[in-house]
């Protein structure tokens, strides 16, 4: 089973890919889209078209996201809202369900607490993924997704409910 996680972003969208074989993880592709500054339709596509490259490559089997955080500036959560339907409409248009996780159920899958920082999180993440070169924060958060979905599969299959 291949799994993507997706750290949605506008300006940066992280992405990771790792290969679940029972409870063993292997880590297949990480990166980043960067989108720079511009219009707000140029950057989405920008982001669409370089995901659907990236999907294409890889084929996951299934995909996750992290739940939007929102915070007390309005306008910047509604345009990372935006950059995760991006995230969520490449899987979609693939057949795929979108998982979906708060940020900190994905720190207490990977880390072991839910208020784990970023240096704990790209720790924990080497750990499991043992001489993974990570992209940076974005690829680091995003692998840590699918570490959480996988994990979330693995508990659903043992409670022999459907994934």
């Amino acid at each position: 089973m291949r799994v993507m996680g997706l750290d949605p972003g506008l300006r940066a969208l992280g992405w990771g890919v790792v290969d679940v074989d029972g409870p063993r993880l292997r880590h297949v592709g990480n990166g980043v889209i960067r989108t720079g500054s511009g219009a707000l339709g140029a950057r989405l596509a920008h982001l669409f078209d370089e995901l659907t490259v990236i999907w294409g490559e890889f084929a996951p089997d299934e995909a996750a996201v992290e739940q939007t955080f929102v915070n007390r500036d309005g306008a910047g959560t509604l345009k990372l809202g935006q950059a995760r339907g991006i995230a969520m409409l490449v899987p979609s248009r693939a057949g795929i369900t979108v998982g979906e996780y708060a940020p900190n159920a994905v720190k207490k899958a990977v880390v072991g607490v839910g208020h784990a920082d970023k240096s704990q999180i790209d720790h924990m993440v080497k750990m499991q993924l043992p001489g993974v070169d990570i992209a940076g924060p974005d690829a680091a958060d995003a692998l840590a997704i699918a570490i959480c979905h996988a994990h979330m599969m693995q508990s659903r299959r043992s409670m022999g409910l459907s994934a």
